[in-house]
């Protein structure tokens, strides 16, 4: 049994989790700060997905930190790279050996009495259990289970006599060299893995109901390697990072605005690519750009494998499994050795712990969340929850910085708690994501709510976030603090902003 005590803890090592830690060490050294992680290792999402060709899908110089941008000019980097840049990030600030590993959170609770955070955990390689609190809870752990994939229950399942993978859980030791391999699903993992398998299979299909959305882009960033010969590189990375982040922002409110145009333009790249040869119903997806994700892939890479024979594409339902591959409802039977289901994520909160104020359940489906990184009703808590349809990392970084911002708002004016609450009505009954994937819809009830309106409405918006997290005022009527001193200070909007 243990019992430690921290100002600030952090759940989850993987990339919010580093990027957020690093802000808080820099700001606040004199306040004690943890990391915790279930996993052995940092990475998170990149320590966990081992799959062949596994890279990110935002290109580097907006999906690394800002304070430590990348320096190579690969524009999606490999699960490994990141991985390492992770490491190196942490090393670099400070902040490994502020990690607890193996430890699994199951339970916060707040305290109104004591104004602390307890959490019960469990350390997984031991079996011990163990204890903590803390002034301050910041959640890094994404939206996803670590523990399992979504994997639907396919007739026949029992019969198929080959090798049933799930990409989350891919076996180290798989041996698919010359084997007739079958990838359902037709997302970022799907065009991840078959180029990434195609030289060693016999052969590899792509089985889809339906298409996604697919782009190429270049695979490595020339514009600012050329500009990186010319001026400082730290001057080309700021230049090619804001380009990057303007061109997606476009793109994304192109599809937005204008959807049938883009479906053409997206629709026409494809056919560019593939070439004549191929039934571009494979590629005509039945929605509009971005109600999903668009998938990216570098240098066209599988277009460029279904061209050459070596990978082919089936749109279709799936029967039932067979003892040597899947049968489709139109009555063709693919052969496969193994069948890896790229069926997607299962949604999960907080890292699946629960959470409770003075012992009394707070499901997190039930709250809004205020600028996107504070939680309504839930007392000094927050969760780093970046972009979907730009990188990531933009909106986790400045969510941390925001989060630097109150903390030292709340020391100036010695302030001990800060709840966010809705004295506007202004819940509605829609999740934060605003996309239309699947894995959101299946499990859409867990996802916090959003408001009709600032600040409980989730803006996906980078510049507009950048105001609301950096530029507004810290004080807002929405916010009520406690002061170490009196029972309770509600902020007042004339107050001198923080």
């Amino acid at each position: 049994m243990s019992n430690q005590h921290h100002d600030i803890l952090i759940i989850g090592a993987g990339l919010s989790g580093i990027g957020t830690a690093c802000h808080f060490a820099k700001e606040f050294p004199g306040k004690s700060l943890a990391i915790l992680e279930r996993r052995d290792r940092i990475g998170g999402t990149w320590d966990l997905f081992r799959y062949p060709g596994i890279r990110s899908d935002s290109d580097m110089l907006s999906f690394s930190y800002k304070f430590r941008p990348w320096n190579k000019r690969k524009v999606l980097a490999d699960g490994p790279e990141i991985r390492e840049y992770i490491q190196d990030t942490a090393a670099e600030y400070g902040i490994t050996n502020k990690i607890q590993y193996g430890i699994k959170i199951t339970s916060a609770d707040w305290s109104s009495q004591q104004r602390l955070w307890h959490l019960t955990a469990l350390h997984e390689p031991s079996g011990e259990t163990r204890h903590y609190r803390c002034k301050y809870l910041v959640c890094c752990t994404g939206y996803y289970n670590h523990d399992d994939g979504f994997l639907p229950n396919f007739p026949g399942e029992e019969n198929f006599k080959g090798t049933l993978v799930h990409p989350q859980h891919w076996p180290e030791d798989l041996n698919y060299q010359g084997k007739q391999v079958v990838v359902i699903g037709s997302g970022a993992t799907a065009a991840t893995l078959i180029p990434a398998m195609a030289d060693r299979v016999g052969h590899i299909t792509m089985l889809q109901r339906s298409p996604s959305y697919i782009y190429s882009l270049p695979s490595v960033d020339k514009v600012t390697a050329a500009l990186s010969r010319i001026m400082p590189e730290r001057w080309a990375n700021a230049l090619g990072r804001t380009r990057n982040i303007l061109l997606y922002r476009g793109v994304y409110l192109a599809c937005r605005r204008w959807p049938k145009m883009m479906r053409s333009f997206l629709l026409s790249h494809v056919r560019r690519n593939v070439g004549p040869d191929v039934d571009m119903r494979h590629f005509t997806p039945k929605y509009m750009p971005w109600d999903e994700r668009l998938c990216a892939v570098p240098n066209g890479d599988l277009f460029k494998t279904i061209r050459s024979g070596k990978a082919s594409v089936e749109t279709d339902h799936i029967e039932r499994f067979t003892e040597n591959g899947i049968l489709l409802k139109s009555g063709k039977e693919l052969q496969a050795d193994i069948i890896i289901a790229a069926t997607g994520l299962r949604l999960q909160l907080l890292g699946g712990m629960s959470l409770s104020i003075d012992g009394k359940p707070c499901p997190v489906g039930e709250q809004m969340t205020y600028k996107g990184v504070l939680m309504e009703n839930v007392p000094n808590f927050s969760w780093i929850f970046g972009y979907t349809n730009i990188s990531w990392t933009l909106k986790s970084t400045i969510s941390a910085e925001y989060l630097c911002r109150l903390f030292k708002h709340m020391e100036k004016y010695n302030l001990e708690v800060v709840t966010p609450l809705d004295n506007e009505n202004n819940t509605v009954n829609d999740n934060i994501l605003g996309l239309k994937s699947g894995y959101i819809q299946r499990d859409q009830h867990l996802l916090p709510r959003q408001g009709r309106s600032y600040p409980w409405k989730v803006l996906m918006h980078y510049g507009r976030d950048k105001k609301m997290l950096l530029k507004d005022p810290v004080e807002d009527s929405r916010l009520e603090f406690l002061s170490a001193r009196q029972d309770a200070y509600k902020t007042q909007v004339s107050r001198v902003a923080g």
